[in-house]
């Protein structure tokens, strides 16, 4: 599958209408963010089952405010709408594929329960 430009206009719908999504938080001007964008496209066409996004933080100032994002480039992974993995820095295509394995691997139910259990342990 081929990269899709996310916008705050198609967020939500990616997010909410696809099981496994990783985004590339990046600028055109960020030397890091280019060294990526080769490791991050080749990742996309092994993994055709899984949606990759790109954010550009220039035009999508909103986006990366909401996700706070400070650094670039940033990889942020959703499964089941619940961000998994958030991490600013160029990630190696080894680093890639095994966390896109994990990802995969990860049981959710487990995940939704920690935080419930976490929602439950919050001071009033």
């Amino acid at each position: 599958m081929s990269i899709q430009a996310l916008s705050e206009s198609n967020f939500n719908e990616i997010i909410e209408t696809n099981d496994l999504v990783l985004l590339d938080f990046w600028a055109s001007w960020c030397g890091p963010c280019q060294s990526f964008a080769p490791v991050y496209q080749q990742a996309s066409e092994k993994h055709p089952d899984i949606v990759f996004g790109k954010i550009d933080t220039e035009s999508e100032q909103a986006l990366a405010q909401a996700f706070q994002i400070r650094s670039i480039p940033t990889l942020m992974i959703f499964k089941e709408q619940i961000v998994i993995f958030s991490q600013p820095g160029a990630i190696p295509a080894s680093a890639l594929d095994g966390l896109i394995s994990k990802a995969r691997e990860l049981d959710m139910d487990q995940v939704r329960a920690e935080i419930e259990k976490k929602k439950t342990e919050q001071p009033a």
